[in-house]
């Protein structure tokens, strides 16, 4: 397993609403065969542990 500490970065739109961007290693995408043909990912908030989960869709 590998980890790294990302940051999120936050736009504001031209109406002034934020919205926040979150960048992945490619590297961490390969290790899941995430590429430009089979590009779809399940992401799974956990409110209780404060986790978000993104795994690739079968």
């Amino acid at each position: 397993m590998e980890k790294r500490i990302l940051k999120v970065s936050f736009f504001k739109s031209g109406s002034g609403s934020i919205s926040p961007k979150l960048n992945l290693p490619k590297s961490f995408l390969d290790k899941i065969n995430v590429n430009q043909e089979e590009r779809e990912v399940e992401v799974i908030v956990n409110e209780d542990t404060q986790e978000i989960i993104i795994k690739k869709k079968k």
